[in-house]
């Protein structure tokens, strides 16, 4: 019947089979831009920059030929977006192939933009693609995670600026010292042998010369070996023990400023015996920070390290060092002026006398001694009526630049720039000091000039040996180096006993960028434990996933996520995190704060 019916009307069979044919001669769409992608594989901010090359191939064939094909790429974050030219092609046999290399002045918005290739086909005048394909998601922008004395609204106000000293420390030159207490095995019981002895003497020594102490820390630490028990309680009776002794020796230290702990089953003392020992090779030692960065627990640690050939005789050295208790002390002398002195600095503050019966080192310490910024620049405001110095100048241009830091309002801050620099200026015309280019280089980095900044600070470095403050201009000029990528230089920068979590932060980020995870995670762990601060965190999480450690890498990363507001925007989009950013685990970390901010 049906055969009867088509050949009756012919075409109605042609109606039929029609659509049969077409669709078997249908082929799939075609990926243009299957080939195209961006090398490095992952952006990177470098020095003022981001570099990368596009490259790829448009297919040609018989049916599928694209019609006038062209390639444009666009950078994209939710604030701002670059549409670059198109990029040109070359026609081969088979193919049109396409390659160019980008240079972007970096900004700010970049670090959470994605790459994005966009091919077109048909009419010139097309403005929507016809397939579009991510190259690349964020900016790697690690570099500029140093601390500059930039403020952050949810984290404390750096202190920025260097004062011109009397002679007397200043509080953000305070000095610090270790102190060891030494044990025999398995025992909390301290020996006055000549080691302790000398210990006590020196630490009593620290404190006459600076008895203003800003911290006092004792803690308890026990050696891996079998006689040192299985639990922490040796380690915290050994640091009670010298609490103890400390007493009894007539030091005694507010407990405001003092902490008492203990340490067990913690590779980090060991580590930081064994970046000073020197009876092995270099390549000794980074197998032994092979294991001991390898994300494994104490105990497989221990094994791991036993394998090692030599470990006994580091052991032997270094172990006995492990049995002990060791006072950390961060401390500065006092300065001020005597009753009668005091009196008449009030009266010529409020009086208009040129004869105050005061020096000009008795008002540099009154300012140096007053508690509030509003004190200090009421003294140095007067000094600049009274004596032709440097320092009253230099002084009050820092006063000026930390009330900067404690507004948010840019309109002021700007203005207290502008008077500090005035102050900067008539300092110089006096006298060529260090502290003065320290302090015009520290304005110029808040004002994101870095370049006319390390100028400064190099200028300042070659004018004086005083350790005290190369130790802080270098901390600064070595934040630079890191954002203008030498980052071995930055880490020759960090070589003085610092205190301070940004400054171990630096130093980790130095040697992250220079490869030196070892030392790297070393100095994250110091940043932490001077502060417990998410950038130490932040900083041990890095270099967990660039390790492979997801595990490890989660746990570090969600500790930095709950301590500030913009590390948790950070890892959001950091490329850092790309590989494991998929993972369930991954935004489980993310879910409590995002409660909180709902909250």
């Amino acid at each position: 019947m049906i055969y009867q019916l088509f050949k009756k009307k012919p075409g109605l069979f042609l109606l039929a089979v029609l659509p049969l044919l077409c669709s078997s001669i249908i082929m799939p769409e075609t990926d243009f831009l299957k080939d195209s992608k961006v090398t490095p594989g992952k952006l990177e901010f470098f020095r003022d920059s981001v570099r990368f090359e596009v490259a790829g191939s448009i297919p040609i064939q018989s049916a599928l030929s694209p019609r006038n094909p062209r390639i444009s790429i666009l950078l994209k974050s939710s604030e701002n977006s670059m549409l670059f030219e198109d990029i040109e092609l070359e026609k081969n046999v088979g193919d049109y192939s396409y390659k160019k290399a980008f240079v972007l002045a970096y900004e700010p918005w970049m670090e959470g933009a994605f790459l994005e290739a966009q091919f077109f086909q048909g009419k010139k005048s097309q403005t929507q693609p016809y397939q579009k394909k991510i190259l690349a998601r964020g900016v790697i922008a690690t570099p500029l995670m140093a601390k500059v004395g930039k403020v952050n609204p949810d984290e404390p106000i750096p202190q920025v600026g260097l004062y011109i000293p009397t002679g007397m420390m200043d509080a953000d030159l305070s000095r610090s010292k270790e102190f060891l207490i030494r044990y025999d095995v398995g025992s909390s019981t301290v020996k006055l042998n000549n080691s302790n002895t000398q210990a006590i003497a020196d630490l009593k020594a620290f404190l006459t010369e600076n008895p203003a102490v800003l911290s006092f820390k004792i803690t308890g630490i026990q050696s891996p070996e079998n006689g040192e028990g299985k639990s922490s309680k040796l380690g915290m009776e050994r640091a009670e023990a010298v609490a103890r002794l400390l007493k009894d020796s007539n030091i005694v230290i507010r407990d405001s400023v003092s902490e008492l702990t203990a340490r067990w089953n913690d590779w980090f003392d060991f580590r930081l015996l064994l970046r000073e020992y020197e009876k092995t090779s270099t390549q000794r030692k980074d197998q032994y920070y092979a294991v001991l960065l390898d994300g494994a627990d104490y105990q497989s640690q221990s094994l791991g390290l036993r394998k090692i050939p030599g470990f006994s005789q580091v052991a032997r050295d270094l172990f006995p060092s492990l049995r002990a208790a060791k006072i950390e002390v961060v401390a500065k002398p006092l300065t001020g002026l005597n009753q009668a002195q005091t009196a008449l600095l009030q009266q010529a503050l409020s009086e208009n006398n040129a004869n105050t019966g005061l020096d000009l080192a008795d008002w540099a310490i009154a300012g140096e001694a007053a508690p509030r910024l509003e004190d200090k620049a009421k003294i140095y405001s007067k000094m600049t009526e009274l004596f032709r110095s440097v320092i009253p100048y230099n002084n009050l241009a820092v006063v000026k630049m930390r009330q900067a830091q404690r507004t948010l309002d840019q309109n002021a801050k700007d203005k207290l720039w502008k008077e500090a620099n005035e102050l900067l200026y008539q300092a110089a015309k006096i006298d060529t000091d260090p502290h003065i280019l320290h302090n015009q280089g520290q304005i110029l980095v808040l004002q994101g000039k870095t370049w006319d900044a390390y100028k400064k600070l190099s200028d300042a470095s070659v004018l004086t040996r005083n350790k005290d403050f190369l130790m802080y201009n270098e901390s600064l000029r070595g934040a630079l180096d890191i954002m203008r990528g030498d980052y071995k230089l930055a880490t020759l920068r960090f070589d003085y006993p610092y205190t301070e979590p940004k400054d171990f932060f630096n130093k980790g980020l130095a040697y992250f960028l220079s490869g030196d995870f070892a030392n790297a995670s070393l100095s994250f762990e110091e940043s932490v434990m001077a502060g417990r601060n998410g950038y130490g965190f932040y900083g041990l999480a890095m270099i967990a996933a660039q390790s492979g450690q997801q595990e490890v890498a989660l746990v570090q990363l969600e500790k930095a996520i709950h301590a500030s507001e913009l590390i948790y925007q950070k890892a959001l989009v950091d490329p850092i995190f790309e590989e494991i950013r998929s993972s369930d685990e991954f935004f489980q970390i993310f879910r409590p704060s995002v409660s909180n901010n709902e909250n």
